[in-house]
């Protein structure tokens, strides 16, 4: 869609979009056990400086547990998963993968347990 037109989304907006899919996806299936979760992207990971000098490829996403008053939080790193991505049509297959893996955490379960289609873009 030409930018001047009100339905163009940018990249980050479309990568954010594609987050809030894959959480409200799984909070269909899951729903009370991560609905006080938050979902956020970021585009980098934090120091990730550090972990290229050391060698280390960059996470594609995160978990943070929840504490007192504070809930968890389940983080998609934006350039990192762009860049892992394999073509434009695999993008949305790959956020929807790092959401599952980082929700996973949150369950303490398998990714394969939360969504069984998790993987299937990646061999």
């Amino acid at each position: 869609m030409p930018a001047h037109l009100p339905g163009n989304l940018s990249r980050s907006e479309r990568f954010e979009g594609w987050v809030s899919d894959s959480a409200e996806r799984l909070h269909y299936f899951w729903g009370e056990p991560i609905e006080a979760a938050q979902f956020v992207v970021e585009d980098i990971p934090p120091n990730l400086e550090v972990l290229v000098a050391r060698g280390e490829p960059a996470p594609l996403g995160s978990f943070t547990p929840a504490g007192p008053r504070r809930p968890a939080v389940v983080t998609v790193y934006r350039r990192p998963v762009e860049t892992a991505a394999q073509s434009k049509e695999e993008l949305p297959e790959l956020v929807h993968d790092v959401v599952v893996e980082q929700t996973a955490h949150l369950l303490g379960m398998a990714p394969e347990a939360v969504d069984p289609g998790y993987g299937r873009t990646r061999s």
